[in-house]
């Protein structure tokens, strides 16, 4: 009897890309694709699909190597958690930038062995993803590397200092509410459409942090979200109380951004909550305010020094200076699958303030099943 493969996924737009994961997952056995729904697609990517579901299982169930596939019934990131019980697959085939570690832990407890795809593209086809496809792709994410937090008044008052980011291209889409300016990028979206324009990078970000943050905003976005997704490359922004920065850094040397790139991985956890609140809980001084200014400080010549345990020290620093001041930016589950990864890499953060997202780690080695990212030139 053939071994019952299953993945799950969205799958909208089918393309290439797609069908060349279905081949692989199918070398294993017989497939069964469990689909996204349209409710669960717009919940964790905050957009409507191309195609419904409806069309999406159509297509999806024509295709040769597919032995049956449905909608999932559930929703979130495990909207497939009643049919794999009732499946109860031997393989759980997911592509790297659909790995987590919840699923994962579910495998392991269930006795599913789980296998991340090498994502190789078929013959000579170029490499297909969903988010290439779609026009407003070329809108940028950001990461900040260090000292966020720092780009609020209520923070920098305390303490001037920095926030690091830099500019990641949309080689994946990553989900909503995570941390990675998903926020602002929908503005931009709105705003450029498909792609940032050419011109003054400062001023089209002044013209993004105005447009998200009309007069008489409750909770002003951090002017760190639209410089981050704005101005490619690394770069530094220094706060001294105000919600622009005095002082603006950026490097475009392309040694650095591959060595920052080479460096760079993310796990994926789960989307920021609709009713999570950052805010409360917080601890805000300046002692808190003085930690991650001069953490943030020694990232950066760290960076300039392509010293890896140096910004990996300095990034973590960060890191616990910001959940000293906002504790509830992490979770007991957050806590734990750091400690299950930190003796083998150098730091480690959470992306943005989400309580999920994704764990961004800096190491020179490996790290199995993470997602690497590329920056903006």
């Amino acid at each position: 009897m053939n071994k019952k493969v299953f993945v799950s996924g969205c799958y909208d737009m089918l393309h290439s890309g797609h069908v060349a994961f279905f081949e692989e997952a199918a070398q294993q056995g017989d497939l069964y694709v469990g689909i996204g729904s349209d409710k669960t697609i717009n919940e964790l990517k905050a957009r409507k699909t191309i195609n419904s579901d409806a069309e999406r299982l159509y297509m999806v169930n024509s295709l040769k190597v597919v032995k049956e596939a449905w909608i999932n019934r559930g929703s979130g990131l495990l909207d497939f958690l009643e049919e794999l019980h009732t499946l109860n697959p031997d393989i759980f085939f997911v592509n790297a930038d659909g790995h987590t570690p919840q699923k994962e832990a579910l495998c392991k407890e269930m006795n599913i062995k789980y296998i991340v795809s090498r994502r190789i593209p078929h013959g000579n086809l170029p490499a297909r993803s969903t988010t290439a496809l779609r026009q407003e792709c070329r809108i940028p994410y950001r990461i900040d590397i260090a000292g966020g937090w720092l780009d609020q008044p209520y923070v920098s008052k305390y303490a001037s200092g920095s926030v690091i980011t830099i500019c990641v291209e949309p080689d994946y889409e990553f989900n909503d509410r995570s941390g990675m300016s998903t926020s602002s990028r929908k503005k931009a979206i709105e705003l450029w459409h498909n792609d940032i324009p050419e011109g003054d990078k400062e001023k089209l970000a002044k013209t993004l942090f105005c447009f998200e943050n009309p007069p008489g905003t409750k909770y002003v976005s951090g002017s760190q979200d639209s410089l981050g997704i704005t101005m490619p490359g690394l770069n530094k922004y220094l706060y001294e109380g105000t919600y622009w920065p005095t002082d603006i850094q950026t490097i475009m040397v392309s040694d650095l951004l591959e060595w920052i790139e080479a460096r760079i991985w993310m796990i994926p956890l789960y989307p920021r909550e609709m009713d999570y609140d950052v805010l409360a809980n917080t601890h805000i001084d300046e002692k808190g305010a003085r930690w991650l200014s001069e953490a943030t400080d020694s990232c950066w010549k760290a960076l300039q020094q392509q010293d890896a345990a140096a910004v990996g020290n300095a990034m973590t620093q960060s890191f616990e200076a910001q959940i000293a001041m906002f504790p509830d930016m992490v979770t007991p589950d957050i806590l734990a699958q750091i400690d299950h990864y930190k003796k083998d890499v150098f730091g480690w953060k959470v992306s943005g303030a989400g309580g999920g997202g994704y764990l961004i780690f800096f190491s020179e080695k490996p790290i199995k099943n993470a997602i690497q990212i590329r920056i903006r030139r």
